[in-house]
């Protein structure tokens, strides 16, 4: 069979790779034909988007029909033999849930059961040949490792020219001068081919098309170009190169011209240039506009021998709309903030970069998750594009985000992907036995290039992950690399900078580097950074300008991170604080103890001990690690300290702050709970438990346990003794001075409603997470009466 070569997309995107003999069976040369026969009339391929040629969507060719695997059952070994059957060593991985796309046709194999010793897939067991109950929502892919069998040949193997595959888009600007602002937002699109970067025709270009080129670059929409500008851009570079060839033995002589128009002479170059150069590699591109890849639009590639590309036609240009995040001048951040905007409905939890996370959505005042069941990258682009980035990198589900905590809101979202919101998609209402959480569904938004992390870098580390922060500064042609003073650095410093050099989370923020070579670099060029933690680059946070003052000037004492992939998150049990709240009159001398931990309030140095009583508001806490990290004390166990009182040992300072405030915020009581003993309570299911405090043991809190902190442990209070009748609100913070990294601090609050008379308390309308957020303040504005829970 010779070689053929495909030159037109199907609406699905559909890109051959390799197409496997009508004999299955080991492929090595010496397979013997009898053990290949049972194969005949198979044909395999993968297909799919957007991927490399060592993988795809698995496709089987029966029959002349062309379908595919359901990843039911689906297994490693499965992936071994389809590997090896096309031709590669083995499997390095497989993906479920139509990761490539959906493909088209029969179902062919599923409940495909392997294991890994066949010499065909024929000789794996099945449910039969197209007897299958899933959709192409699950279908199965593989990736195979790029090393093909050694020998391996077969005359009826076909692969198909590599170069039909858009690998990359960008957008190149035709105009301006000098460097322009990052992200690019308009531009000649061009895609990368196997054979370089080329330009795509704009003959019937569309809106759609700019919608998915936009949302490929990270860009939530587009705008119209102005095209009367850019056919000026092109007249003038037509007659440019007309007038071009001089004729000979004519003294030309030189006169300044002055331009027509705001269109100078260097976009005219450029664009001469590259009509000289037959630069096309695409076109006949239509888009519905809903994709979230332009493989999957329907589209032709150029043949080698074209010499005539795009007549009459000219390269696409598109012009973007960036995010509120991205915004690329402050007059559009202006414009954009002058929008009205109503309350977020959808937000993203747990992701170490901007556009990943947890889909977490609000329902009746309640933040709760998306069961991942028909999770795809139609509905995952409608939230990328609503939290303002571009369509969906990766539609993630089995909770890669880690587990949410609390309802499961919806299940089945079937998005078109012209919606403009989540909740705008069909979806399915569901109870808790329909979905557990080990199925959250997550999202990869497709991002800008903002070239943030050219401006940063770590050096001295023992690995990639840790080392001395430099960071550049000055203007091109002058720009030189300096250290930051380590005065104030911090955890929150810290997050920005593993956020800016793409290295995930941080697991702690040096002040102190001196164990860390620095190289030739010792100049200070940057001082008093304080950081909120969500900033994309240190350049955003807070510092001192040119002069810098630093307490310490030795470079011993400069910014250092260690930074991780993962980290934990703490989050609170709230409707066991409002279940267990109440008030106790203790006598002070069953508080010895507590007065020298430093748990009650200040009036209490001056009581007449051991006559009296304190007033204590008492609560259970429970707190979650729902992150993906265990969360571990900052300091060692060597410099744990040990309390003779209590018989235990404090590994930090301080862990959570409760505290009660004012409606205007203003602190009335506090009390604090230092973590003496950080172990995992219980755990989830299939989740064992790894820290004890017992005998000196590991302290920590596992991914997917708790720790619960009892009403009747010492400390377990808030003493307000001294607090007047009236409407407070109870607040308890975890982790409140940062000083261990976690993934998402803004959950690490919760506030209640409390009515205080002299002698009850109520206690109600407890709220998780984002407790310092204007919503949530809005929230405690109101007090209901006699409608709470009375507690006493």
């Amino acid at each position: 069979m010779r070689p053929v070569s495909v030159w037109q997309w199907s609406p699905r995107g559909l890109l051959l790779c390799l197409l496997c003999s009508s004999c299955l069976g080991s492929p090595s040369p010496s397979t013997a034909p009898e053990k290949r026969a049972g194969s005949q009339g198979l044909r395999f391929r993968l297909a799919g988007f957007p991927r490399k040629p060592f993988e795809g969507r698995v496709e089987i060719q029966r029959a002349g029909e062309w379908g595919t695997i359901c990843d039911d059952d689906f297994t490693l070994q499965a992936a071994h033999i389809l590997c090896r059957e096309l031709g590669f060593t083995e499997a390095t991985g497989w993906t479920h849930s139509a990761k490539y796309g959906p493909g088209t046709g029969r179902i062919w194999l599923d409940n495909l059961s392997c294991s890994g010793t066949e010499q065909s897939v024929t000789e794996c067991a099945s449910r039969g040949w197209g007897n299958s109950d899933c959709t192409h929502d699950e279908d199965a892919g593989v990736i195979c490792k790029d090393q093909r069998l050694p020998g391996f040949s077969d005359s009826n193997v076909i692969e198909v020219e590599h170069h039909l595959q858009v690998e990359e888009v960008r957008l190149r600007p035709a105009v301006g001068r000098g460097r322009r602002p990052l992200p690019v937002t308009e531009g000649l699109v061009e895609v990368r081919l196997s054979d370089g970067w080329l330009k795509v025709c704009d003959k019937g270009w569309s809106s759609h098309n700019s919608h998915v080129i936009c949302g490929m670059l990270g860009f939530p929409s587009e705008k119209r170009v102005n095209a009367a500008f850019y056919r000026k851009l092109r007249k003038r570079a037509a007659k440019a190169s007309a007038r071009r060839p001089k004729p000979l033995g004519r003294p030309v002589t030189k006169r300044k011209v002055k331009p027509k128009s705001r269109v100078g002479r260097g976009p005219i170059k450029r664009l001469l240039a590259q009509r000289q150069q037959h630069s096309f590699g695409l076109h006949g591109v239509a888009c519905v506009g809903t994709e979230a890849h332009l493989s999957l639009c329907s589209l032709e590639f150029y043949r080698a021998n074209d010499t005539t590309r795009c007549p009459g036609g000219a390269p696409a240009v598109v012009s973007c709309v960036p995010g509120p995040l991205y915004a690329a001048s402050s007059g559009q951040k202006k414009q954009q903030q002058a929008k009205p905007q109503g309350e977020a409905r959808v937000r993203l939890k747990g992701g170490a970069y901007p556009g990943e996370g947890r889909v977490e959505v609000l329902k009746a005042g309640t933040w709760g998750t998306v069961c991942d069941r028909k999770w795809d990258l139609q509905a995952a682009s409608v939230v990328c594009r609503e939290l303002g980035f571009g369509s969906a990198r990766e539609a993630l589900s089995g909770a890669r985000m880690g587990q949410g905590m609390g309802a499961i809101h919806l299940s089945e979202v079937r998005c078109s992907g012209h919606e403009p919101s989540l909740w705008k998609c069909p979806h399915k209402n569901i109870t808790a036995e329909d979905c557990s959480h080990v199925q959250d569904a997550g999202v990869r938004c497709n991002l800008p290039y903002t070239g943030l992390e050219t401006k940063i870098r770590i050096s001295g580390g023992r690995s990639r992950y840790e080392g001395r922060v430099e960071v550049q500064i000055g203007r091109p042609g002058s720009l030189r690399w300096g250290l930051i003073c380590g005065d104030d650095w911090g955890t929150l410093e810290a997050m920005v900078a593993c956020r800016q050099l793409g290295l995930g989370y941080a697991n702690h923020g040096l002040q102190e580097t001196w164990y860390w070579d620095s190289g030739n670099i010792t100049e200070v060029v940057m001082s008093g950074v304080r950081c909120i933690g969500t900033e994309l680059s240190l350049d955003q946070c807070a510092h001192h300008g040119a002069h810098i003052a630093c307490k310490r000037t030795e470079t011993r004492f400069t910014a250092g991170v260690i930074c991780s992939e993962t980290a934990s998150d703490l989050l609170l049990h709230s409707a066991l604080v409002q279940e267990t709240a109440y008030i106790e009159d203790r006598p002070l001398h069953m508080l010895y103890c507590a007065a020298e931990e430093n748990c009650l309030a200040r009036s209490a140095r001056s009581a007449n001990w051991p006559y009296g009583h304190r007033r204590l508001l008492r609560f259970s806490s429970q707190i979650h690690n729902l992150g993906r990290a265990d969360f571990r004390p900052k300091a060692g166990r060597h410099s744990w300290v040990w309390h003779e009182c209590h018989g235990h040992y404090h590994s930090m300072d301080i862990f959570t702050h409760y505290d009660i405030l004012t409606p205007n915020g203003t602190k009335v009581a506090e009390g604090h709970k230092a973590s003496f003993c950080l172990e995992d309570t219980e755990c989830q299911e299939d989740v064992s438990k790894r820290y004890e405090c017992a005998n000196f043991g590991e302290q920590g809190i596992t991914v997917g346990c708790w720790d619960l902190y009892r009403h009747d442990i010492d400390c377990q209070w808030i003493d307000i003794t001294d607090v007047k009748p009236g409407n407070y609100i109870l607040q308890v913070v975890i982790n409140p001075n940062f000083e261990v990294a976690e993934s998402d601090f803004t959950n690490n609050a919760m506030k209640c409603n409390c009515k205080y008379d002299g002698h009850r308390i109520w206690v109600h309308n407890c709220h998780i997470g984002d407790a310092f957020s204007e919503e949530a303040n809005k929230r405690f504005e109101r007090y209901p009466g006699q409608t709470s829970n009375q507690i006493v």
